[in-house]
């Protein structure tokens, strides 16, 4: 099981001030008064934990650490006024922070598939339609494989793949899968209980726009269970077809049209 975490850190024009670790050396100083003190306290070496106090007095603008000259122990550090603010704003927005980690965590169901859907996002292809499902069945053939993938709402699409592709990318029942298709390979028609096509693929959904242009016109349809796809089809036979929003179709695409892709590890 995953879970999500992460580290709250502070910049100071454009540079990096520190975080947690920068934090509790000044935290450590105020209670030793010293800075070699603080230094062993966090693990710290004596001259990183100096570095550190002359990077974070430069940053903040104005001394964030005082050195003390002379008594018994010969001199020693002290926090000026705006380090006890750093620290305390610092650690109120850490508590935030870990509050926001933990709701995070409690939306999401199931963190790995959350991280999947964002890497849907963030993918870009110039397929228009991008469906995401899960492997139902791969029939290994001599050349091609017929892969079955469910998608939203209980459809089925089939695609036809080489075997050395389904292979490269381990495709098995169960494994998370996408299909691309480009919306000039998708056919419209009419439901009709007669219609016998050869095409494996045929979706069942209602449009959800059309879009008219120069030569062709653009067509979304709302498949059955949520999923949309888009058809780029003539204005013949968008008017033949009579298609408008709301209108009942069935998106045709033949399973050596789609692309089956996987994101890897």
């Amino acid at each position: 099981m995953l879970a999500f975490k992460g580290t709250l850190g502070l910049e100071a024009n454009g540079r990096n001030f520190g975080g947690h670790d920068r934090i509790e050396l000044l935290i450590k100083i105020d209670e030793s008064g010293s800075i070699a003190a603080a230094a062993r306290e966090v693990g710290m070496s004596y001259k990183g934990a100096w570095e550190a106090v002359d990077a974070m007095n430069t940053l903040a603008g104005e001394p964030l650490v005082l050195r003390v000259v002379g008594g018994r122990s010969g001199g020693g550090a002290v926090l000026t006024p705006r380090a006890r603010r750093l620290i305390e704003v610092f650690q109120h927005m850490e508590s935030v922070h870990q509050q926001f980690l933990k709701l995070l965590g409690s939306i999401a169901d199931n963190p790995l598939s959350d991280i999947e859907l964002a890497r849907r996002f963030m993918m870009k292809t110039s397929a228009r339609n991008q469906l995401a499902g899960t492997v139902a069945a791969v029939e290994s053939g001599a050349v091609n494989d017929v892969v079955q993938l469910d998608i939203q709402g209980g459809q089925r699409l089939v695609a036809t793949v080489t075997h050395e592709s389904a292979v490269n990318l381990g495709l098995s029942p169960g494994k998370n899968a996408f299909a691309l298709i480009k919306a000039s390979s998708v056919m419209l028609g009419l439901p009709d209980d007669s219609m016998r096509l050869s095409a494996r693929n045929q979706l069942k959904g209602q449009v959800a726009y059309v879009k008219r242009g120069a030569v062709n016109a653009e067509v979304g349809v709302q498949l059955e269970g949520g999923d949309n796809v888009v058809a780029i089809i003539t204005h013949a036979s968008l008017d033949a077809l009579q298609l408008q929003e709301g209108v009942a179709v069935v998106a045709i695409i033949k399973a050596s049209s789609i692309i089956v892709g996987t994101f890897g590890v």
